[in-house]
């Protein structure tokens, strides 16, 4: 097991307790890695070797390396997403309730609200502050302390509590943040933390998460439990191997989309035109005329990196009978015959060549024919971005838990079959017709 590079991932995901966190450590470990930032306002100064990035929002964040010998190279492109469930605290966070002082909080994305009960919890996010100059500057904050908790109710006061309970977000899920208190400890908390004064802070978007770290455990070590593994793995994967891919053979690009699990329609979600306009951008920027962009996104592929659901080991019936991944098992392609994910037997088996040439194992999922499962992002860019794309990720249990459960080792195997992408290069020799161009080394 490669207990190395999960610590690394690990590391990463506890560094990023919010979306805006997790596109400031990625932006922060491509520079450190000699990617030059880019604002998409201005033209850019583009060369042949370069590796750049662009944000968007704060939340959206995408990167490039462009090859050294560009002649009629497409794009190698890995997708995935930095927020995860949670709970936002609403514009009016704090409410008494006899001598309690609670958080007023919605939920974000198909949350499985239980398991957030009875745990130490945080607040982290983005807020808007007027300096004195009269600029309106977004600042991080991370209060980063065990700060509230959301208390069970006693099995005394519901004897049924173990046959199932329907929890009400707007009367269960409110964090117990103080005794005594008045509201307003939010926002002063918030300026003590950014050493500002509490009149100054314009607006926030603050989110509870879980202040339990990550570990590996185990009889040998194989599993790796953390909060956000959807889709922070592969976020961090997807940025991580293209550090690591210093000669691509095509314009390699990792982008990481915000909002996946409220519908990606924002200005920095899949179904935005962030990935569409960069791309173009890029093109312009190449002198690429519009026929030879277009032409060239024939011989591109993108790679839509979400996480695939386990066998669950109580509920088997639970998975399609055949079609199941396995925790440490390999990278997972993701099937589906309502197109939720956009995998086909072209976009399959271009894959699957790249992960053969990179030893990297794979597996297949389908949902059960009687189940809806979720979607990803990938159909959602496609529609705005026509490539051949395949949906993957890596098997994990409790998906949408504060505190999911995944294999160590195929965190390496998604990492090196993503390298594997991002060295290569696809070219379309005629309909249904492709030669795969491995990496250069």
């Amino acid at each position: 097991m490669d207990k190395t590079t999960a610590l690394s991932m690990l590391d990463f995901i506890q560094r990023s307790p919010s979306c805006y966190h997790a596109v400031a450590n990625l932006a922060a470990m491509l520079e450190e890695a000699g990617f030059a930032p880019l604002a998409e306002h201005t033209r850019w100064p583009l060369e042949a070797g370069g590796s750049y990035y662009v944000v968007r929002n704060g939340a959206s964040l995408l990167a490039f390396r462009i090859p050294e010998q560009l002649d009629d190279c497409g794009f190698m492109i890995g997708a995935a997403h930095g927020d995860s469930p949670t709970l936002k605290l609403k514009a009016i966070p704090e409410l008494v309730h006899r001598d309690y002082l609670k958080l007023n909080v919605a939920k974000y994305g198909g949350i499985n609200l239980s398991p957030w009960l009875d745990r130490p919890l945080s607040v982290a996010g983005r807020v808007t502050v007027l300096e004195e100059d009269g600029r309106v500057d977004t600042r991080l904050v991370n209060l980063d302390r065990d700060l509230v908790l959301i208390p069970n109710l006693s099995i005394h006061m519901n004897r049924q509590i173990n046959d199932g309970v329907a929890l009400n977000p707007q009367i269960d899920m409110l964090p117990l943040l103080g005794q005594g208190e008045e509201p307003g400890t939010i926002a002063a908390l918030v300026g003590e933390s950014l050493g500002v004064e509490r009149d100054a802070i314009l607006d926030t978007d603050l989110f509870l998460y879980l202040r339990e770290s990550g570990r590996i455990w185990g009889a040998k070590e194989e599993f790796l439990s953390s909060p956000r593994l959807d889709d922070l793995e592969c976020a961090w994967a997807c940025t991580r191997a293209l550090i690591e891919t210093p000669r691509p053979r095509s314009i390699a690009v990792s982008v990481v989309f915000d909002n996946e699990e409220v519908g990606s329609r924002t200005k920095q979600g899949a179904a935005s035109n962030f990935l569409q306009d960069t791309l173009d951008h890029i093109g312009f920027c190449l002198g690429r005329s519009v026929q030879q962009h277009r032409a060239l996104l024939t011989s591109s592929l993108m790679v839509s990196a979400d996480n695939s659901h386990a066998l669950h080991p109580n509920h088997p019936e639970k998975s399609d009978e055949l079609n199941f991944p396995r925790m440490n098992g390999g990278v997972v392609i993701k099937y589906s015959a309502r197109q939720k994910y956009t995998t086909d037997a072209i976009t399959a088996g271009l894959f699957k060549v790249l992960c053969r040439q990179a030893h990297v194992p794979v597996q297949v999922y389908h949902n059960r024919s009687d189940m809806s499962g979720g979607g990803t992002l990938g159909n959602i860019s496609s529609a705005h971005v026509s490539i051949h794309t395949v949906d993957v990720g890596v098997a994990q249990l409790a998906m949408h838990s504060c505190y999911e459960t995944a294999g160590v080792q195929d965190v390496r195997y998604l990492l090196d079959a993503m390298k594997a992408v991002y060295a290569s290069r696809i070219v379309c020799e005629g309909l249904g017709t492709y030669r795969i161009l491995p990496g250069n080394g």
